[in-house]
Order: structure tokens, then sequence, then C-alpha cells
């Protein structure tokens, strides 16, 4: 079955639904732009050199755009993989700097934060726009506001399917066929661990979704 974000750790809490245009607000954003058979999928947790490549060759391969919210640490570690990401013209996350907990931050520890992790990602891809910011965890404490200020779009999900713990390729197939609803950000992972099922299991899922009539989409700029 598949995990949703209610069941998820740490799940987001709920706000007003997406509308196009304006500045960043704080609201969490967990629908595509054009809703209906549409899906967005992204990624937490990386660069990571083990199976980012692999993923974004899968991607080039099936001509699907992603959103890849970036872990500042691994972003310095590996600044050509950040390079790639952009040169194949996917959008880019603030996922903090160390993936700390932020829930009981203050607003000035949670701005030092995302400022440094956007200075690191931009150090690596000069130039390169980050429009959204997912918190670690899901856990959003004050930091919606304060991404907000940056102008970056908090960025939630609909469906995460669990793939932290790697439960098989096929498992985590049946978990997005089976989740799926219309208009859904999709959270998985490419860093953070062994992700090569998550790869997988997108490979496998995307002409899957493609032959029912599925198509994929970016998040909603604005909430």
């Amino acid at each position: 079955m598949a995990v949703t974000a209610a069941t998820a750790p740490a799940a987001q809490a709920h706000r007003p639904g997406p509308a196009q245009g304006g500045k960043a607000t704080p609201a969490i954003v967990d629908s595509t732009r054009h809703g209906g058979n549409t899906v967005a999928l992204t990624f937490d947790d990386g660069p990571n050199p083990a199976d980012t490549p692999r993923l974004l060759q899968v991607l080039r391969e099936q001509h699907v755009k992603a959103v890849f919210c970036l872990w500042g640490d691994h972003v310095e570690a590996h600044p050509e993989l950040v390079r790639k990401i952009v040169a194949g013209g996917h959008t880019l996350c603030n996922h903090s700097m160390h993936h700390d907990d932020m829930g009981a931050w203050s607003e000035k520890e949670i701005r030092a934060d995302l400022r440094r992790t956007s200075a690191a990602i931009r150090k690596a891809a000069p130039g390169a726009r980050i429009p959204y910011f997912r918190a670690p965890y899901g856990s959003w404490g004050k930091s919606p506001e304060v991404a907000a200020g940056l102008g970056m779009q908090p960025l939630g999900w609909r469906l995460v399917v669990g793939d932290w713990d790697p439960p098989g390729t096929d498992e985590l197939v049946s978990r997005l066929e089976e989740g799926l609803s219309p208009g859904a950000v999709v959270l998985l992972h490419d860093g953070g661990g062994d992700r090569s099922q998550t790869v997988e299991a997108v490979e496998r899922i995307i002409p899957k979704l493609r032959s029912e009539g599925w198509r994929f989409d970016r998040p909603a700029r604005r909430g």
C-alpha cells in the first residue's frame, strides 16, 4: 500500500490550495501546475554519485523533467552533479544544509540555513534558479514564511512511497500505481542511501503511466 503524506514521518501541514503567479507564499504546494491526470516527480536528499547520474539518464531518455531537492552538504561534496541536474533542464529546490529538523527553529536560524544552502547551490551552478524549499522530514515549523520571504515556494507532496527504507522495486512500483491521484506531487529520493530501487521503479513507472494517459508536469508555482 502506498505511504501517503499523512503517514510519512513528521507529516506536512495542510495549507490553502495552489494559485498561479505573484510572489512566493507560505502555502505549501502539493499539486501540479495543470491538474487533471498529471504527476510531478520530486527527488530529495541528493545529489548522490551512486544513483543521481543514472536517474538523470532515465529522465532524459523518458523526456521527463523533475524537481531535485538538494541537501547542502551533498551539494558541496558533488557540485558537478548539481550542474548536471541543471543542464538536464530540471528544477532545483533548497532542502536545507544538513537535513536538520527545523520544526522548533527560530526564523533567524532558518533564514541563515536556507541562505547558506542556496549559496552552496549557486556556487556549484552559478545563476541557478531555486524556486522551491522543502523542509526535512516535513517538519515545517516557521520555515514556510521564511522560505517565501526568500522567494522560495514551500514544496510539499501528496504521495510519498517510503523509499527511504527500500522495500523492493516491485513494491515501489505498486505503491506508485496505487497511491497516485490526479495532480499529485510525488516525493521520492535520489540520495540519503542506496536509491537504486527508486531509479529502477521510476524507469518502469514512467512508460506505464504514459500508456494509461498520465502526463508529467511541474509542481504549482505558488500556493
